[in-house]
């Protein structure tokens, strides 16, 4: 072999370790190029997930707000227009018939309203919390209902007492066969309705 023969051996060698050297780093940046594209789709699914959840919530306090709106204003008129003790008979069983329930629900449990009113808080924040995670539309509805109903009658007790949580809760709806209940109470028990019926659907579609 001479010595040009050996010259060209030589620079062949050097230019293939140049290719694998470029070989190489091609693979590396394909490989950041790939890890960059896996974080990018990581953070805008988080992001989007975040934006999903951020509006869930929001619909459903828009719907509580209307349950409020609704509650506190239909017991104002029921203030004014029923002060004389009266009831007003309206159709078939339906009357309007003033009353203050310091208890549960549907005039139940008389006389605990502080402890009633203290476990209502918790139910809004567990419920506001649970919707975020669910997010269908059934659970949106009765989320927003449920914590309407139970705000507007948690407003009765702040703000209709002589004392912390003492107040007593306006009812006037009266079937003659029902306890007496207001738009609050009707708020959360159909949302609860709803969760119920949203909860046996979503187990049947799982088995299936």
């Amino acid at each position: 072999m001479t010595f040009s023969d050996g010259g060209r051996d030589a620079q062949h060698a050097v230019d293939s370790t140049a290719v694998d050297n470029t070989a190489v780093d091609n693979t590396a940046v394909s490989d950041s190029a790939v890890d960059d594209s896996a974080v990018d789709t990581d953070s805008e699914a988080t992001i989007e997930s975040v934006s999903r959840s951020s509006s869930t919530v929001r619909y459903s306090l828009l719907i509580a707000g209307v349950v409020v709106v609704l509650d506190q204003w239909s017991k104002r008129w029921a203030l004014n227009a029923l002060a004389d003790g009266r009831s007003r008979h309206v159709i078939w069983t339906l009357d309007w018939n003033l009353t203050f329930n310091s208890g549960m629900a549907f005039s139940r449990a008389q006389g605990i309203g502080p402890y009633i009113g203290a476990v209502a808080f918790i139910v809004v924040v567990v419920m506001l919390l649970s919707v975020r995670r669910t997010g269908g539309r059934s659970s949106i509805i009765a989320v927003g209902l449920v914590v309407g109903g139970a705000v507007g009658n948690i407003s009765d007790r702040l703000f209709r007492g002589e004392a912390w949580l003492r107040g007593s809760v306006i009812d006037f709806i009266d079937l003659r066969w029902w306890p007496i209940f207001n738009i609050a109470d009707m708020g959360v028990t159909i949302g609860g309705v709803l969760l119920l019926l949203a909860a046996v659907f979503e187990s049947r579609r799982v088995v299936r």
